[in-house]
C-alpha cells in the first residue's frame, strides 16, 4: 500500500524533492564580519559609556592613526607599528560607525565568503595600512587623528568591482561569483564603471563638504582611495579560487 501524496507535490516526486524549501537566516553573515562588527560596536560603546575624557584621549594617541607620529618629532612605540590597523576599529561617533557597519555588512559579507576567513582578516589589515599610509603621503605632519573602518570597506568595494558585483548563492552563503575580471573587462562593464564614478564623486563631496549627519570632523577621503587601490588591483592575492 502506497502513502498518500501531499496536495501540491507531484506524485512521482522523490523525497528530496518534497522537503520544504530551506528558509535562509536572517542575518546571513560569515562570523568573521560579525566579528568586526562587534569588535568595533563593543570599543564605541566602551569609549561611550565606560572611559573618561582623559582615558578615551588617550585611547586615541595609542590606537588612532596620526600622522605626525611618524615626522620623527616623537619616539617611535609599538602603538606606531598596531595603530595603522588598530584606527580601522575607533569610530567618531553612532553615525559613522552606524554607516560603516551597513556597508559592511553589504559588501564584507559575499568577500568573505568568497575568500574566507583568515584571508578576510589579512585583507582588512593590507587595505586598512594602504588606507593609512596614503593619508600619511599627505598629510605627513597632520596631527588629527585618522579613525574608521572606511579604508578597509573601501577596499571590499574595490573587490566587488572586480567581481563585476556578481553574487553566487548555490552553496547557501552568497559570495562573490566568477573569477577575478580583467581590468580591461571591469571598465568595458557600463554597471561596474558607474559605481566607480559614482563611488568617487560620494567621496569627494563627503570628504570636502561632510556628510554623515550628527558629524562634524572632516571625512579623510584620500584615505578611501587608498584602501580602494589595494582592494581592486590586488584581490587575486587574497583569492582562494583563483587559477594559477
Amino acid at each position: 500500500m502506497t502513502e498518500p501524496v501531499p496536495d501540491g507535490y507531484p506524485s512521482s516526486a522523490t523525497d528530496e524533492e518534497r522537503e520544504p524549501p530551506r528558509r535562509e537566516p536572517v542575518f546571513n553573515m560569515p562570523g568573521v564580519v560579525i566579528a568586526f562588527i562587534a569588535i568595533c560596536a563593543s570599543i564605541h560603546l566602551v569609549r561611550l559609556y565606560v572611559l573618561d575624557v582623559e582615558q578615551d584621549f588617550g585611547l586615541l594617541l595609542r590606537a588612532a592613526f596620526i600622522p605626525i607620529r611618524y615626522s620623527g618629532a616623537f619616539p617611535i612605540d609599538v602603538f606606531a607599528f598596531t595603530s595603522p590597523v588598530s584606527y580601522s576599529l575607533l569610530h567618531g561617533g553612532i553615525a559613522h560607525l552606524a554607516v560603516n557597519m551597513i556597508w559592511l555588512a553589504a559588501f564584507g559579507s559575499p568577500l568573505a565568503n568568497r575568500i574566507g576567513s583568515l584571508r578576510f582578516v589579512l585583507f582588512w589589515v593590507a587595505t586598512s595600512i594602504a588606507a593609512a599610509g596614503l593619508h600619511y603621503m599627505l598629510y605627513t605632519t597632520s596631527p588629527a587623528p585618522l579613525i574608521g573602518a572606511s579604508g578597509a570597506i573601501s577596499g571590499m568595494m574595490g573587490a566587488a568591482a572586480r567581481f563585476g558585483f556578481r553574487i553566487d548563492r548555490s552553496s547557501g552563503r552568497p559570495a562573490f561569483g566568477g573569477p577575478v575580471l580583467p581590468i580591461s573587462t571591469v571598465f568595458r562593464m557600463r554597471g561596474t564603471v558607474a559605481f566607480l564614478a559614482v563611488w568617487m564623486v560620494i567621496n569627494l563631496v563627503t570628504g570636502l563638504f561632510g556628510f554623515v549627519p550628527g558629524e562634524e570632523s572632516q571625512i579623510a577621503w584620500e584615505a578611501h582611495i587608498g584602501g580602494f587601490v589595494v582592494g581592486f588591483f590586488f584581490v587575486s592575492s587574497f583569492d582562494r579560487h583563483r587559477r594559477v
